[in-house]
């Protein structure tokens, strides 16, 4: 059996990736998608978004609700640490763009209609967060290595001590 990581059917990361814009590129490139999928994962980790199913556990008797500072996990807060320098990173006319389309799954239309942006811009403005979260997460959709340091020829001087 195979264990599901997650559903990419509600990812609307997924789905734009899988779209091609006039020029014919991707709206989402590899990078890019990776970028927001990594945010989502760390906004699941961390517990800041909120639950949509009830919690049958009891309230402790110091918080009173559960999920107090106390009883937060180090992935728990480690995952915060995380969003808090990507959100950080991006600046704050990204990051609650970012936290709609990755965390709560909104849809671009959606996100347009909710800020009162024209049709179709959220595309130019998703696009420019993404790679700037990309960036901050050293992301890139192609593997580029440090200016002037290529690899031209591999050779075996006999220095490994082989004999």
């Amino acid at each position: 059996p195979e264990r599901v990581v997650r559903n990419r059917a509600e990812s609307p990361l997924e789905w734009l990736s899988r779209r091609r814009g006039k020029d014919g590129e991707p709206l989402v490139g590899p990078a890019e998608l990776e970028a927001g999928e990594r945010l989502r994962r760390d906004l699941t980790l961390a517990a800041l978004l909120p639950s949509v199913t009830m919690s049958w556990r009891a309230p402790t008797p110091a918080s009173g609700r559960g999920q107090g500072a106390a009883e937060a996990t180090d992935a728990m807060i480690a995952a915060r640490q995380r969003v808090r320098q990507a959100m950080e990173s991006v600046g704050p006319d990204y990051a609650d763009l970012l936290f709609d389309l990755c965390g709560f799954l909104k849809g671009l239309e959606q996100i347009e209609r909710d800020r009162g942006w024209p049709a179709r811009s959220g595309k130019v403005v998703l696009r420019l967060a993404l790679s700037r979260l990309a960036a901050h997460y050293g992301l890139r959709d192609a593997a580029v290595g440090p200016a002037g340091r290529a690899i031209r020829a591999w050779r075996d001087d006999g220095s490994a001590g082989g004999g």
